[in-house]
C-alpha cells in the first residue's frame, strides 16, 4: 500500500555533522507519519557530511541537499525555508534525534488545537545518559500569553518545533545577523502575530545532545544577542496589551543572572563579577532604548545566500 505523507518539509541545517546526520536522518525515516520532504543544508562542511546523508534511505520521503558557503545555522535554514513545498515545517539539528511519534503527535495537537505552531518536551543526551527537559511547566506558567512567557525566558528547542511555512515567511525568517539564539527571535516573532494559537505539550518526543562546547557556554555572545533581541522585541511589548516597563526589567535581570550563573558554574569568578557590574549601565541603555523600540525586523530571507542543489 503506497504511504501517506504528511504535508511537513523537515528543516535540517549541518555543519560537519557527517558523524551523526546519519542518525539524524534514520529517525525521520522511522517517523510513524513521514513527512513530504527533508532538505538538508550543508553549510560548508570540510568533512563528509553530504555523503553521509546521501547514505540514508528515507523511503517514500524526498530527501534535497544543497550545499553553501559556511554563513551560520540562520542562513542554512533560511535557504531550506525558501526552497520548502509543504504547509508545515518542522526543525531537526544534525545531531538530534527525534522518536517515532514525534510528527504524529505534533500534527494531531496542531490540527487538534487549530494552531500555528507546537512545540513539546525533550531528553537532553549527555555523557551520563537521558534526562527529562520539562519546558512545558515554563510555558504554562501563563497559557494564555505565550509570546510574554517566551520573552522572559526561552523555553522552545527548534527540534521540537512544528509551525505553518506561511507564518516563518510571514515575519522574514531567521535573523543570520545574531551570532546566538536566532531561533528564540524568530519564534518570539511568530507567537507576536500567533497569540494564543500555540501549544507545548508534554511527551518528550526528541534525544537533544548536549555539547559541552555548545552555543550555550560562549556566554559573552549569548548576552550580547540576548540583549539585541530585547531591544527589538521591546518594540513589539510596547503595541501588546499588558504592562511593558516590568517585563523589561525582568528579563534584563535573567539575562545578566543566567551569564553570572553560568561563569560561576566555570569557575570564572572574575567573568562573573564583570557581569555583575555590567548589570546598571546595561539597565540604563535599556531603558534609554525603550521610547525609540519599534518591534520591526528585516525580512532576512530576501537576502538569502546563494546554494547550490546537489544530487541525493
Amino acid at each position: 500500500m503506497p504511504v501517506e505523507l504528511a504535508d511537513v518539509t523537515v528543516i535540517m541545517p549541518a555543519y560537519n555533522n557527517a558523524a551523526t546526520i546519519g542518525r539524524a536522518l534514520a529517525s525521520i525515516r522511522a517517523q510513524t507519519v513521514p513527512p513530504r520532504e527533508v532538505i538538508v543544508v550543508d553549510d560548508g562542511s570540510t568533512d563528509d557530511t553530504l555523503a553521509a546523508a546521501r547514505a540514508v534511505d528515507l523511503g517514500p520521503t524526498r530527501l534535497r541537499l544543497f550545499r553553501q558557503r559556511n554563513s551560520g545555522a540562520g542562513a542554512a535554514r533560511n535557504r531550506a525555508v525558501a526552497e520548502s513545498a509543504a504547509t508545515w515545517l518542522a526543525f531537526l539539528d544534525a545531531d538530534d534525534e527525534w522518536l517515532p511519534a514525534k510528527l504524529e503527535r505534533s500534527l494531531a495537537v496542531t490540527a487538534g488545537g487549530g494552531l500555528v505552531m507546537s512545540s513539546h518536551n525533550l531528553f537532553g543526551v549527555d555523557a551520563a545518559g537521558d534526562h527529562l527537559i520539562d519546558s512545558r511547566a515554563r510555558y504554562l506558567s501563563n497559557p494564555a500569553d505565550p509570546y510574554r512567557t517566551l520573552f522572559l525566558r526561552g523555553f522552545i528547542s527548534s527540534s521540537t518545533v512544528l509551525v505553518r511555512r506561511d507564518a516563518v515567511v510571514a515575519v522574514g525568517g531567521f535573523d543570520d545577523t545574531l551570532r546566538s539564539a536566532q531561533d528564540y527571535e524568530l519564534w518570539l516573532a511568530v507567537l507576536a502575530r500567533a497569540g494564543g494559537r500555540f501549544e507545548t505539550f508534554a511527551e518528550p518526543l526528541l534525544r537533544y545532545t548536549l555539547a559541552a562546547d555548545g552555543i550555550t557556554s560562549r556566554l559573552d555572545r549569548k548576552v550580547a544577542c540576548s540583549l539585541a533581541i530585547l531591544k527589538r522585541h521591546m518594540g513589539v511589548l510596547k503595541r501588546l496589551p499588558g504592562p511593558v516597563l516590568g517585563p523589561v526589567l525582568l528579563r534584563t535581570l535573567i539575562i545578566h543572572v543566567e551569564a553570572v550563573r553560568g561563569h560561576l558554574g566555570r569557575g570564572a569568578r572574575l567573568a562573573a563579577l564583570r557581569q555583575g557590574v555590567l548589570l546598571l549601565p546595561r539597565l540604563v541603555s535599556v531603558l534609554a532604548a525603550l521610547p525609540f523600540a519599534s518591534g520591526e525586523r528585516p525580512d532576512f530571507l530576501a537576502r538569502l545566500v546563494p546554494a547550490e542543489e546537489v544530487a541525493p
